[in-house]
């Protein structure tokens, strides 16, 4: 018994002590026939209840300003020569000469591999041989004719004359046998590696060497879906390799992909690279950068962005209350954002503590922060 009147005893000092430090809640008054009392020394807030407005929210604020933003589409590609090509025996033959050191640059028509051409020679001199005698008979005969002889015919004349056509058809062709003999240089550049020498026989179809002109190299590269609009033909591509560090080439596009890869979802592309000193090489692999500049948006700090259920936006200051306004997200670098929005330009956004406010939230200044575009 004396243990229940102690609990009874505690908790009338509970009550007692909570009414004289908050008073008694409205409800409790209300079944006693009194009213709620508060304390003289309450605060101002405590005493006007749920229904007043409370401290302004301090924010930082920043005029709304548009900016231009530059695209930037990084990918990585690889490189041949602009012009190239590889040089094959046209004939088959012994080596007898070659001129095939790796890395030489060389001009078009300088001779490259010699193959034995004694029995081409000997054939060239047998045509000769025969065109001569031939055109001898021809002279021999219009000479008759023109002295008025009846011993050549008309029919004897014509048979010389197609049997000279014919013998100087075969010195032609004993020319061009003899020629098939020296490969030379079809175009100019760079000697890849050979492995031809003297002394190794040939079959017609062998490649004997490549050779690769360097001045200007065609990149190959990839493009995404998203950023098709950026292509078009003479647009600035700017090239980097790992070889050359901090070093920037610059290039142009000359030909794109009519489609996309339905794999990939990309596009190839083209682009030619200007290599006038001749340090890089085919093969090689390459960072390609490609820019853009956008019309300016309206650009904010990433901190005056917030979510709800409807999406992004921004809230706007007027009056020393705000309202929030739905922002669509555009491009973001760092801490900057460019969106698209109904908010005018030059509005007074909140910057900082923006998470903290609700619509018609009264909010007063903290400090005044530089626009995006200062």
């Amino acid at each position: 018994m004396k243990k229940l009147l102690y609990a009874i005893f505690s908790l009338i000092i509970i009550v007692g002590a909570y009414s004289v430090a908050l008073g008694v809640p409205d409800q409790i008054a209300r079944l006693w026939g009194g009213s709620a009392t508060v304390t003289a020394d309450a605060p101002k807030d405590a005493r006007s209840g749920s229904r007043g407005q409370g401290r302004p929210t301090t924010v930082v604020l920043t005029p709304l300003e548009a900016r231009e933003y530059t695209l930037v589409l990084r990918t990585v590609g690889s490189a041949v020569s602009l012009r190239r090509t590889e040089v094959i025996a046209v004939d088959a033959g012994e080596v007898a000469e070659t001129a095939l050191r790796a890395n030489t640059m060389v001009e078009t028509g300088d001779v490259l591999v010699q193959l034995d051409d004694r029995t081409e020679r000997l054939e060239l001199e047998i045509a000769e041989a025969t065109r001569d005698q031939a055109q001898a008979t021809v002279t021999r005969y219009e000479g008759l004719r023109t002295t008025g002889s009846s011993v050549v015919t008309d029919v004897a004349l014509s048979e010389a004359r197609v049997a000279l056509r014919l013998a100087e058809a075969n010195v032609g062709l004993a020319q061009v046998a003899l020629d098939d003999r020296t490969i030379m240089a079809p175009i100019s550049g760079r000697l890849g590696l050979s492995d031809v020498s003297v002394g190794d026989r040939l079959s017609t179809g062998d490649t004997i060497v490549t050779i690769d002109d360097t001045t200007s190299l065609l990149a190959t590269f990839e493009v995404p879906e998203r950023s098709i609009g950026l292509l078009a033909e003479g647009k600035p591509v700017l090239v980097s390799t790992p070889t050359y560090a901090g070093r920037i080439f610059e290039g142009k596009i000359t030909a794109f992909d009519s489609r996309l890869d339905s794999v990939t979802r990309s596009a190839t592309v083209q682009a030619e690279i200007e290599n006038p000193d001749g340090v890089l090489l085919a093969g090689m692999t390459f960072a390609i950068r490609m820019t853009e500049v956008i019309d300016p948006l309206p650009a904010v700090p990433a901190t005056a962005i917030t979510w709800d259920r409807t999406g992004a936006g921004i809230w706007i200051a007027e009056g020393g209350s705000t309202r929030r306004v739905p922002a669509t997200i555009r491009y973001r670098e760092g801490d900057q954002v460019w969106i698209e929005t109904d908010a005018p330009l030059g509005a007074q956004i909140v910057a900082e503590g923006a998470s903290k406010l609700r619509e018609g939230a009264q909010v007063t200044t903290a400090g005044a922060r530089k626009g995006p575009g200062a």
